[in-house]
C-alpha cells in the first residue's frame, strides 16, 4: 500500500488545513504536524532565539477500521495522487 503498511487494521484519515493534502497515517490523534508542509522544530536554540513551536495543522477526519476498509481508502487516495495511473502503485 502507498500510505500505510500492508495488513494495517486501523489508521487515521487526515487533512491539512494549510496545504489541503489528505493522507492516511498510523496515528489516530485529533491533530498532527503535516508531513508535507509542516516542519519539525529545531530544538537546538541559541541564547537569543525563541523555542520553536510545531504547528499542528492537520485535523483528523475519520478513523478507518478494518483491513479491507484501510486498503480501499489507501487505494483511492493513491489513485488520486497518481492521477488514475494504477500501474504506478
Amino acid at each position: 500500500m502507498y500510505y500505510v503498511p500492508d495488513g494495517t487494521e486501523m489508521c487515521g484519515y487526515y487533512e491539512c488545513k494549510e496545504c489541503g493534502t489528505r493522507f492516511l497515517a498510523l496515528q489516530t490523534g485529533p491533530q498532527l504536524v503535516c508531513p508535507y508542509c509542516g516542519e519539525e522544530p529545531d530544538m537546538e536554540v541559541g541564547p537569543d532565539e525563541e523555542m520553536p513551536v510545531a504547528a499542528e495543522s492537520v485535523k483528523l477526519i475519520q478513523v478507518v477500521k478494518g483491513a479491507e476498509e484501510v486498503e480501499r481508502m489507501d487505494t483511492l487516495l493513491s489513485l488520486a495522487v497518481t492521477g488514475g495511473d494504477y500501474a504506478w502503485i
